[in-house]
């Protein structure tokens, strides 16, 4: 059987192993919406930004490429963020 590894957010295409995490960051896991099952490298985001969320890029979402993907801290799991909407 196959581990599941999930793709790390804001790799790139051609990146050989879009999949490898990085023992010394912490990845928050994205839930639902057009990100579902990718992980969002966090380590640099400040404590308040942890909690309001953040606006992601995706080409997979209501508004194709360059819209965004809403996504917030879930108040169920401190390690995922849920998907809100899609905006332009």
């Amino acid at each position: 059987m196959t581990e599941h590894r999930p793709r790390i957010y804001g790799s790139d295409h051609d990146d050989p192993d879009p999949y490898t995490t990085h023992p010394d960051h912490e990845y928050i896991e994205l839930r639902e919406g057009p990100l579902d099952g990718q992980l969002l490298d966090v380590t640099g985001l400040t404590a308040e930004e942890r909690t309001t969320g953040a606006l992601l890029i995706t080409n997979h979402g209501k508004f194709g490429p360059g819209g965004r993907a809403d996504y917030e801290p879930s108040a169920d799991d401190p390690g995922r963020w849920s998907w809100l909407r899609d905006v332009p």
